[in-house]
């Protein structure tokens, strides 16, 4: 056997992986076809089938969830501005555990709108469907 082909196997329809990042996540689309979609084309996560509620998935329903978070900090601030005129510093040591249950969910949501956006980008330029699980 030649030095050259000693650890790939001997079958003539045998496709060497390619690198990491360069695989494909193959899923149903739209129309019903399986399509390959690189990581950055596939967005966020689609699937629901595990969960009792679907989950929200498409850009226009992540940007109304990022939207509806940021009012809610902004509220937030607002309860803390009211605070510190009002001199009424100890309620901050009562609900202090609000603000980082607030802040994770707006930074993530607005971190999957950005994803998915992006991804609706990279689909649209390869005329490629929306995956649908």
């Amino acid at each position: 056997m030649a030095r050259r082909s000693r650890d790939v196997p001997q079958d003539p329809a045998y496709i060497p992986a390619g690198p990491a990042d360069g695989r494909l996540i193959h899923r149903r689309a739209e129309n019903g076809e399986i399509v390959g979609y690189t990581p950055a084309e596939y967005g966020v996560r689609k699937d629901g089938r595990r969960s009792l509620v679907k989950p929200v998935n498409s850009s226009g329903g992540l940007l109304f969830l990022a939207i509806l978070l940021t009012a809610c900090l902004g509220g937030l601030v607002y309860g803390v501005v009211q605070a510190a005129l009002t001199d009424q510093w100890h309620i901050l040591g009562e609900v202090w555990w609000v603000f980082p249950a607030c802040l994770f969910p707006f930074l993530a949501a607005w971190a999957s709108y950005l994803k998915e956006r992006k991804a609706e980008k990279l689909r649209k330029a390869r005329n490629l469907p929306r995956p649908v699980d």
